[in-house]
């Protein structure tokens, strides 16, 4: 299974996921001008990553700033996520925020509401 490494821009997070560790990172603002083009390669390795391996997935977020279609899409591999851990997989999100920008923590507490896999958002001064 091949990794993903996607560069970040000013509008797109800078995004790595490692089949051997089983981690999926994204760190940077999320508002491209078409986040399937963005995200879809992300789904995809989700979804192959979960089908071929029974290792553990876990995120690491670092999102400052999420557009509408790129919650849209974060709720999507969420629900990927969510699906495996229904299922027995073991999986874990950590999404990581600066404590003065509040609207990020509470956008991330609300994702913790919606889903049952171990979520925990952690702020950061």
């Amino acid at each position: 299974m091949k990794d993903l490494h996607l560069p970040g821009s000013q509008a797109t997070p800078t995004i790595s996921a490692d089949s051997a560790t089983g981690v999926l990172a994204m760190h940077g603002d999320s508002y491209p001008e078409n986040a399937f083009e963005l995200y879809g390669p992300v789904i995809e390795w989700v979804e192959t990553y979960l089908a071929q391996s029974d290792k553990p997935l876990y995120m690491e977020l670092e999102l400052l700033y999420l557009n509408t279609s790129s919650i849209k899409a974060i709720m999507d591999v969420f629900d990927l996520v969510q699906a495996a851990h229904e299922n027995g997989r073991r999986v874990a999100v950590n999404w990581y925020y600066d404590l003065a920008n509040k609207r990020v923590g509470e956008l991330a507490e609300e994702f913790t509401e919606d889903y049952t896999f171990a979520f925990q958002v952690i702020g950061r001064p």
